[in-house]
């Protein structure tokens, strides 16, 4: 049986590269290949594909709002999160929006694939355990535990965050770095650090990944890249 793929990433040389490991499985076949995110939501609902290899940080729709939406809807496509940015964090971000896994993107092709095997089937591959759905909800619930605490107390409910704040999160939610978000704004990089010390007091999240989803769920920040 054919595992069809379809893989989303918006640098063609990693794409081909992927494209090429894939291929030569005689068991897996790329049917697509996408650069944008609001494409890649599209085409996938439209192909319906067994696995989506899916970068994380996209234009006009970051993966973990694709994998979020996609699932509501195609809630038997298997997600795999690629991303140059790997820690327990975004792992537990990735698999809470739907994943069923999760890798740097310097993963070998052995592992992938292996990967690939496992969640065409309906399985979950976190670190290096093969989990069925109802361990992977037991690991999520404990992930939360985690994270219902900081510095050894319960989160408070948020501050609410000025309109610079609400601005500088909206830059982080697309992935940019302090360099870029204060070049973007006209500010000193100091300064954009200044601001997210304070997103994160105000919201009782211990990192910027955290704040940007946060405030994403809610509805508080678009991802869309309106620029582009």
């Amino acid at each position: 049986m054919t595992t069809s793929i379809m893989l989303v990433d918006d640098h063609p040389l990693f794409r081909q590269g992927l494209r090429r490991v894939l291929e030569a499985q005689e068991d897996l076949d790329v049917i697509m290949e996408v650069a944008d995110g609001e494409e890649a939501l599209r085409l996938a609902k439209q192909l319906n594909p067994d696995v989506i290899l899916l970068d994380i940080n996209l234009p006009h729709l970051n993966g973990l709002q694709i994998t979020r939406e996609l699932k509501q809807t195609h809630p038997n496509i298997a997600v795999i999160m690629l991303t140059a940015y790997h820690d327990d964090e975004q792992i537990f971000h990735a698999i809470r929006a739907g994943a069923a896994a999760y890798f740097p993107k310097d993963v070998t092709p052995r592992r992938l694939v292996d990967a690939i095997r496992q969640v065409s089937m309906g399985n979950y591959v976190i670190d290096d355990a093969v989990l069925d759905q109802p361990e992977a909800a037991s690991w999520i619930l404990q992930q939360f535990d985690h994270v219902a605490y900081v510095d050894g107390e319960p989160n408070q409910l948020f501050a609410p965050l000025s309109p610079r704040e609400m601005e500088i999160l909206q830059h982080i939610a697309k992935g940019e770095s302090n360099k870029e978000v204060a070049y973007a704004l006209g500010i000193s990089r100091q300064t954009v650090k200044n601001h997210m010390t304070s997103i994160l007091r105000k919201l009782a999240v211990n990192d910027r990944t955290q704040a940007a989803l946060y405030a994403v769920k809610r509805g508080w920040i678009r991802l869309q890249d309106e620029e582009e």
